[in-house]
């Protein structure tokens, strides 16, 4: 055999071993996103069986702006019932629901004083294609989009429930967080492996790991064509996945809650910051909340409400008034026409 034969085997040694090695890494993330995906959860009745409670004979229609993208997004507009309005509030529903859900909190913000409106997230309700979005980052997009073409009068309170508490701490953390004077978060989703959240959010979610894991890689390396497949899936009764979205792709599952370095959100916030909880959430340990933040370096004020659970939050009357009385306290005596 010639000296140069000698030299090139390990060579092409190398790269048969190297182009196997490629080749099984390629089986397992095509596994991974093929069959790695979610399986619905058993229905949550601590989740679904509440609402059914609730009177949506007054609901108001849905109003309509476009965004950025041309797109027809969809909102409901709640007018203050008082005469002179004490300002806005932008109220951002949970996981899988739809504005319908902040109904009742809705008409109790208006009784007292507010101009409230409430989105349909984009994936959500009647706002583009159920459970996806085009990238992560649109649903910021989409907010900026809102105040630009409905202009909420001031002073402004973003306030955000469950998955919408933690899409409303990820915009406090923003650039454009100066949209708002105040942010609320009512038992807020802040990351999988915060201390408050408990396994599987307490039965409401069920996340296909294998997928998810496969598409964090690949979006590290900036691909991100996968990103429309399911990753999320939600406990919701056959009758509530009929009419909301039970499931997430894993663009819309990255962006409707904080960065996953959510310490970095809560150090960049400037505007006031409130939580609240109900001391009974099935989905969250309420007496966790205040550490997340005095861990990231932030003091959030905390509020328990006694013998309330997950959706009681924003549905039940002791709830209601706590939350409307953390909204009122950047507002003073200033009223706003």
């Amino acid at each position: 055999m010639s000296t140069e034969l000698h030299g090139v085997m390990p060579v092409v040694a190398f790269l048969v071993g190297f182009a196997s090695i490629v080749a099984v890494v390629a089986a397992i993330f095509a596994v991974a996103l093929v069959k790695g995906g979610p399986k619905p959860p058993p229905p949550l009745a601590s989740i679904n069986e509440p609402f059914k409670s609730v009177d949506t004979s007054d609901l108001p229609p849905l109003e309509r702006f476009n965004a950025r993208d041309n797109a027809t997004l969809a909102y409901r507009r709640y007018a203050s019932r008082l005469p002179r309005a004490r300002g806005s509030v932008v109220l951002i529903h949970g996981s899988s629901a739809s504005s319908v859900s902040m109904h009742t909190l809705a008409r109790a913000l208006a009784a007292a004083g507010y101009h409230v409106h409430v989105p349909d997230m984009r994936g959500h309700g009647e706002s583009g294609a159920k459970g996806t979005i085009a990238y992560i980052g649109q649903l910021e997009d989409d907010l900026s989009d809102f105040l630009d073409a409905v202009q909420p009068a001031g002073p402004r309170t973003l306030v955000g429930f469950s998955a919408g508490g933690g899409f409303a701490l990820r915009f406090a953390g923003d650039a454009r967080q100066l949209a708002f004077d105040r942010y609320v978060l009512l038992a807020p989703f802040i990351h999988h492996n915060a201390p408050p959240t408990l396994p599987a959010v307490g039965g409401w979610v069920s996340v296909g790991v294998p997928r998810t894991a496969a598409l964090v890689i690949l979006n590290k390396l900036r691909i991100t064509a996968f990103n429309h497949l399911p990753t999320g899936a939600y406990a919701l009764s056959a009758e509530a996945a009929a009419m909301l979205t039970p499931q997430y792709s894993f663009n819309l599952m990255q962006n409707f809650r904080p960065h996953d370095n959510y310490r970095a959100d809560i150090r960049a916030t400037r505007q006031p910051l409130e939580v609240l909880v109900g001391a009974n959430d099935e989905a969250f340990r309420a007496e966790a909340f205040a550490g997340v933040f005095v861990e990231a370096g932030r003091v959030v004020p905390v509020t328990i409400v006694p013998g309330v659970g997950h959706i009681g939050l924003t549905l039940e009357p002791a709830a209601l008034a706590a939350i409307v009385a953390a909204v009122g306290e950047h507002a003073g005596e200033a009223v706003y026409s």
